[in-house]
């Protein structure tokens, strides 16, 4: 398989297998005007498998939405053909309007126009609670 390389863009690297196209839908890549290569399983020494996000464009990334989904991953700057910037990302302490509660009770399910807010509650185990009611995020 062939995937060219960028000039000026944004490479997520070492993702952990299957969790590419989650950050895909989180960072809404889909929304761009400009080539996006997503590339699932990947032979990695380090990792055995893992997926890559090429985005051939310089965009602002989340970080937090990376660190929630796989803490661990790189985010590459690519400048004129060269690696500009690489950030290895850790997970979040706080989230905000990156996930949303799914309790029907929860406050924010009334006040529309309220941020949705998860606070990081057991980091060995990726764990993130509404700030509001205590709910779990899933």
């Amino acid at each position: 398989m062939n995937i060219d390389s960028i000039t000026n863009g944004v490479v997520i690297d070492h993702i952990t297998a299957g969790r590419g196209m989650k950050l895909y839908e989180l960072l809404k890549l889909d929304g761009l005007d400009c080539c996006v290569a997503i590339i699932k399983n990947v032979q990695s020494k380090k990792m055995g498998k893992k997926d890559i996000i090429k985005i051939d464009a310089l965009i602002p990334i989340s970080f937090d939405v990376v660190g929630y989904v796989d803490p661990g991953a790189t985010v590459n700057i690519i400048k004129n053909g060269v690696l500009a910037d690489k950030k290895t990302i850790e997970m979040p302490l706080t989230l905000t309007n990156v996930i949303k509660c799914k309790n029907p009770r929860c406050i924010t399910s009334v006040e529309q126009e309220l941020d949705h807010v998860f606070k990081l509650s057991n980091g060995e185990n990726n764990v993130y609670r509404c700030i509001y009611c205590e709910s779990e995020a899933n």
